[in-house]
């Protein structure tokens, strides 16, 4: 798709992973990017998840879990040998991974942090994930994600 890379399918294609790249229209106004990306791509919402960052005793670190959850900041924590989390500053999350709010992909951040998949992701043939921009989506098989990402999988959804 000419224009619409980004690091995170520049990684991909490096790596020479399967995956699908799905663009929908973003409107600003939705409460929800996950939700939104399920809604318009016609995706059972337990298929699509989220990236977000958390500091986990002063480290960042990536929790991706599903648009119908919330991170368990505690169970994050725990799931890389640490002891609290809480979210990250916004502008420092755009800042570690190079990408905006809303947009944060898992995959070709600027900075490699420490990643956690959410353990329903095991149950799936595949998952939809933020390819790195508002819109914009990538449906991955979770095995690729874990490999490329190095991701601890732990349940971190509640």
């Amino acid at each position: 798709m000419a224009g619409r890379g980004t690091p995170a399918t520049a990684l991909l294609d490096k790596q020479k992973v399967a995956y699908t790249l799905h663009a929908y229209e973003h409107d600003p106004r939705h409460e929800s990017y996950g939700l939104e990306a399920a809604e318009a791509l016609g995706v059972p919402p337990e298929r699509v998840f989220k990236t977000l960052v958390a500091d986990v005793d002063g480290k960042l670190v990536v929790g991706v879990v599903p648009v119908t959850g919330q991170l368990d900041l505690k169970a994050l924590a725990a799931a890389v040998g640490g002891k609290k989390a809480r979210m990250a500053d916004v502008a420092a999350a755009e800042r570690a991974t190079g990408y905006v709010a809303g947009g944060i992909s898992p995959l070709g951040q600027k900075k490699r942090l420490p990643l956690v998949l959410d353990a329903s992701a095991e149950a799936l043939d595949t998952i939809h994930c933020s390819a790195g921009r508002r819109g914009l989506e990538v449906e991955i098989a979770p095995k690729d994600l874990v490999r490329l990402t190095q991701a601890v999988v732990a349940p971190i959804s509640a």
